[in-house]
């Protein structure tokens, strides 16, 4: 079945939500010990204390494991930003800011946040539905910093070069070819569009 024909989940009851964050704890613990490899499916329903056909009804395989755990996580991130803000004279400032928050987060677990990332890079059509709820929640997290409700189209098209831009970074700095001084670089060049008038019609 096609992902546009994948019909949608009944909503979890708590117990299937709590094994379901289980199965995430799991998958980011081995994940974070040993990167995308160490990600092995029977392993994750060990550690979660799930059987392995269970853990398949949750997700089909480790790369729609990893793109959940990445959301998770940006939740998570969400969450936080939300109870405290970023600090910046204005919205370009402030979504820097907050990009780099998130590259501090990765910082602390580079084995995790090079499995997510490689499971992004590594998902097919079948996965669709996980990626697009990770774009956004990064679209989200960036309208929350430039304290935007309802964009406009350009907005949501800048807003769309600076996720590009952070994830191409976010790869590079995993890859050992840029540094974080480069990346704080690269992040606020590109926020810079943010404060740019709109190009007239």
């Amino acid at each position: 079945m096609t992902a546009e024909a994948r019909p949608a989940a009944p909503p979890l009851t708590e117990r299937q939500e709590a094994r379901r964050q289980g199965i995430l704890r799991a998958g980011a613990q081995l994940a974070g010990r040993g990167g995308f490899e160490a990600v092995q499916m029977r392993e994750v329903a060990d550690a979660a204390g799930v059987a392995l056909g269970t853990l398949y009804r949750y997700f089909p395989s480790k790369v729609h494991l990893l793109v959940a755990v990445m959301q998770d996580q940006l939740q998570r991130l969400r969450g936080a930003l939300r109870r405290r803000p970023p600090a910046g004279d204005d919205a370009a400032q402030r979504v820097a800011g907050t990009l780099m928050c998130a590259f501090g987060v990765l910082q602390r677990e580079p084995l995790l946040a090079d499995a997510m990332v490689r499971a992004l890079t590594f998902a097919d059509r079948g996965v669709s539905p996980e990626v697009d709820a990770v774009s956004r929640l990064t679209t989200a997290i960036v309208l929350d910093a430039m304290g935007v409700e309802e964009p406009t189209q350009e907005q949501l098209s800048v807003v769309r070069v600076i996720e590009h831009t952070w994830h191409s970074a976010l790869i590079t700095w995993l890859s050992g070819r840029e540094s974080i001084a480069q990346v704080e670089r690269d992040i606020e060049t590109v926020c810079g569009l943010i404060s740019l008038p709109a190009a007239p019609r």
